[in-house]
């Protein structure tokens, strides 16, 4: 057994034909560059690509099989040389007779086969197969349905963002209104929340928790992701791990303090005033939409009946390297180049090794994202908080 970094919500910008995928994505989001960089820069042992739906990434896919670059693995997923899993999932979103909103769902599947089976199932049911996030025109429970007939997994994605997400607008009080709760494998808790926010709700308290970066750049992987104690790299060692199943099990989970995030706090979409109530104007300056924030949503629908966080793994409040001041992309490269990869320097490199090549006051940030001890400034209405001086 030993401990290795994913992250599972990563998108597709470019196909190798040069199709677009996700819309809003860099366009160096391409299926290589995620793979190199991922290893290479940021230190991750697994990650999700959520766009492999699409026939375009499929065949880019299968040409890195080709090639010799990637392996299916008989457990599930796909090796590159032994050091870096690639997980192949779908986003999807759906928006039923039953939803109060749209709602993104990830939808994992273990083999080629079954992803090119679920892309033709989704193929009839979407406008575009070729693009990223696409509404289904299907119930949640029948998404349901075909991941589980498929041997995959189905993992409502952000689960409290205030658009297009289960508790945002998809449901008014509980997730039965949408899907069936024992088909459900996990909840990703999104950037304005955290493990303590989240298990006041108690619905899902008895699903694992995920924090995954729904990168749309290369340099926002790893934004978020979790530790996990596996034997190896494959598809069925992961969800063992996921699930906390024959020794294998989630370590810990690393995510943004959710206070910096970009929906935390009730504010005016306009001045970004914190408000109290979304039912009025702007008090500050008459705007009408008012964005309520992550927070009050789930006291909301928090439980009556308080519980102490129990049986989850410890939730780590850490910030990206790129978002500490002072670390500007020639000193990032140079940390990267010194200890190997951005975990790295995160989890690893001694103080004393940081400040030969960092100096006494960036090492300071680096250690308090480490610890989550960092002073930050909040954020809401879709604007990210950020680190203020120490």
């Amino acid at each position: 057994m030993r401990s290795y970094f994913a992250d599972l919500h990563i998108h597709i910008g470019r196909t190798s034909r040069n199709q677009a995928v996700k819309i809003t994505a860099s366009d160096k989001l391409t299926l290589p560059s995620i793979l190199d960089y991922a290893k290479q820069e940021k230190g991750l042992d697994v990650v999700g690509i959520i766009d492999c739906h699409s026939p375009g990434v499929l065949e880019d896919i299968q040409f890195q099989i080709r090639e010799g670059m990637l392996k299916e693995h008989e457990d599930g997923g796909l090796v590159m040389k032994n050091s870096l899993l690639l997980v192949m999932g779908a986003e999807v979103e759906i928006y039923d007779e039953w939803s109060s909103g749209p709602i993104h769902i990830l939808c994992f599947f273990p083999t080629i086969d079954k992803m090119a089976k679920f892309s033709k199932w989704l193929q009839k049911r979407v406008t575009n197969i070729h693009l990223s996030s696409q509404r289904a025109y299907a119930s949640g429970r029948e998404l349901q349905e075909i991941t589980k007939s498929l041997g995959g997994h189905f993992i409502p994605a952000h689960i409290f963002t205030p658009f297009k997400s289960l508790y945002g607008k998809g449901v008014k009080k509980s997730l039965t209104e949408v899907f069936d709760p024992e088909k459900i494998d996990a909840v990703e808790l999104g950037l304005s929340s955290n493990s303590e926010m989240a298990y006041q709700i108690a619905e899902i308290r008895k699903y694992p928790f995920l924090t995954n970066s729904d990168a749309h750049s290369l340099q926002k992987m790893g934004r978020e992701y979790q530790k996990l104690k596996m034997a190896e790299l494959s598809y069925t060692e992961l969800f063992l791990a996921i699930k906390g199943l024959e020794g294998r099990y989630i370590e810990s989970n690393y995510g943004l303090d959710p206070r910096i995030g970009k929906y935390h706090q009730t504010v005016c979409a306009e001045c970004f005033h914190q408000v109290l109530s979304t039912e009025q104007p702007c008090p500050y300056c008459g705007h009408k939409r008012i964005v309520k924030g992550v927070k009050e949503r789930i006291e909301e629908l928090a439980s009556s009946e308080k519980a102490e966080l129990m049986l989850k793994p410890p939730y780590i409040h850490q910030v990206p390297l790129e978002n500490l001041p002072g670390i500007g992309p020639k000193l990032l490269k140079k940390l990267v180049l010194t200890f190997g990869s951005e975990m790295s320097v995160l989890h690893y490199a001694t103080e004393q090794e940081l400040q030969k090549v960092a100096g006494e006051k960036v090492t300071a940030y680096i250690l308090a994202a480490r610890f989550g001890t960092l002073n930050l400034e909040i954020g809401g209405g879709g604007r990210y908080g950020k680190v203020t001086e120490i």
